[in-house]
């Protein structure tokens, strides 16, 4: 059994002028190794007007770059997930994990056709 769970995190600066924003990098996405299943993920970025240049660092975990080519008086970033909370039992590998997983839908599918 599990549950699914929603996340929303904000990020905002308003300045009271605008100003050039130099490159930034956000390490808001979960990593593709993760042990909990992400369904949805999105990134939505203020200004409208940016670059993003979606990177990985030597640990495999995602990096997005941005630019932002104009001024400014507002940077916001905002993500939104839906991730799949389960129980994990630590001593079985994640290997394994699948392995069983995919033979247990296996017999499923097997016993309602």
């Amino acid at each position: 059994m599990s549950i699914h769970v929603a996340l929303n995190h904000v990020t905002r600066y308003r300045y009271d002028r605008a100003i050039a924003l130099s490159p930034q990098i956000v390490r808001l996405r979960p990593a593709p190794h993760a042990r909990t299943p992400v369904h949805a993920y999105s990134l939505t970025v203020r200004p409208e007007k940016h670059f993003v240049n979606w990177q990985q660092d030597p640990q495999s975990n995602w990096l997005a770059r941005l630019v932002f080519p104009e001024k400014t008086r507002e940077l916001s970033i905002e993500v939104d997930l839906v991730a799949e909370m389960s129980v994990i039992n630590p001593s079985i590998s994640s290997s394994s994990r699948r392995r069983r997983n995919s033979r247990s839908s296996t017999t499923l599918r097997s016993s309602t056709s």
